[in-house]
């Protein structure tokens, strides 16, 4: 008889764990997960997982290095302790910005983790809405991207926005909002975006009659928000009539919050792949789960089945 997979959790995300572990009708797996006096990790696996489908649920998000770390030393743990197989859930892959050589002298960062993944004995990575889907490739395991896309669009057909605009924030972001655009039955523009420094935009042309619509800007992360924020400052320039963000991803790093709050976007539509602390749940920001998501993911790959419908 197939046993139940086993869900654990690292400290990045447990709420995401406990709602995934509620809509698998499994409990999360007893796992402490602590730091020395020094602050090294400390990770103790305190059932056997011996021959089981064994899960591990972490984003990379703040602070990076420490969940990053603890994500590897559960693999290992549970390498050592002789578990089946071992599939690393990954909602939000840091590092996933640094997929190639932008300028001399520079690693590949999410090369760099993919290796470390592999190196502590990973059999499996999911993760959702990846920054660079060339990552799968830096894996010599299989990785199921799944996309959110399909959940973030349910939510917005319930709000019944009126005459709605999908927006790419950038030419690497037409995919994602023509996937969008297409799901809520709705056209689209774009924003000819050129990069300065790192996080800063150099200039930005809008392509596309944007008067009078609710514009929706879509991407799959926002972090320090000045890319969005000034999108929306240029659509409104433009003629909007309102505009809505949508992001897979809140990691809103440094003063994203505050710029947000300024912001002339209306609203943020983000999921809780990322967890917001209380200081960064502002009005303007709405969280939709991916958790049945992610569940039904780690439900088919533990059965066999695929995955392909979660990954439209």
């Amino acid at each position: 008889m197939l046993q139940p997979p086993k869900l654990f959790c690292g400290s990045s995300n447990t709420a995401l764990g406990h709602k995934i572990a509620t809509a698998l009708e499994v409990e999360v797996a007893d796992a402490d997960v602590k730091r020395f006096s020094d602050g090294e990790v400390d990770v103790r696996i305190n059932e056997s997982v011996r021959a089981h489908d064994v899960f591990i649920l972490q984003s990379i998000c703040y602070p990076g290095n420490d969940h990053l770390m603890e994500l590897l030393l559960m693999i290992d743990a549970c390498r050592r302790a002789s578990a089946g197989r071992i599939n690393a859930v990954i909602p939000y892959f840091g590092y996933s910005r640094q997929d190639r050589v932008t300028h001399e002298r520079v690693p590949i960062s999410a090369k760099v983790v993919a290796n470390a993944l592999c190196g502590v004995g990973v059999d499996r990575v999911v993760t959702i809405d990846i920054h660079a889907e060339q990552i799968q490739g830096f894996f010599d395991v299989p990785v199921d991207h799944l996309r959110a896309g399909r959940r973030l669009v349910e939510h917005v057909r319930s709000m019944q926005i009126s005459d709605p605009l999908v927006v790419a924030p950038d030419a690497g972001g037409v995919d994602r909002a023509s996937r969008f655009a297409a799901g809520l039955g709705a056209m689209m523009a774009l924003i000819d975006r050129r990069h300065g420094a790192p996080s800063k935009v150099k200039s930005m042309h809008l392509i596309g009659d944007v008067t009078g619509r609710a514009c929706i800007l879509v991407d799959d992360m926002i972090d320090t928000g000045s890319t969005l924020t000034e999108a929306a400052d240029l659509l409104m320039t433009s003629g909007a009539k309102s505009v809505r963000a949508v992001a897979t991803h809140p990691v809103l790093s440094g003063s994203g919050v505050e710029r947000l709050n300024r912001s002339k976007i209306s609203e943020l539509i983000a999921t809780d792949t990322v967890p917001l602390p209380v200081e960064k749940q502002i009005d303007k920001i709405s969280v939709v789960s991916i958790a049945e998501h992610l569940a039904s993911a780690i439900q088919n790959v533990h059965l066999g089945r695929s995955v392909k419908e979660l990954s439209s």
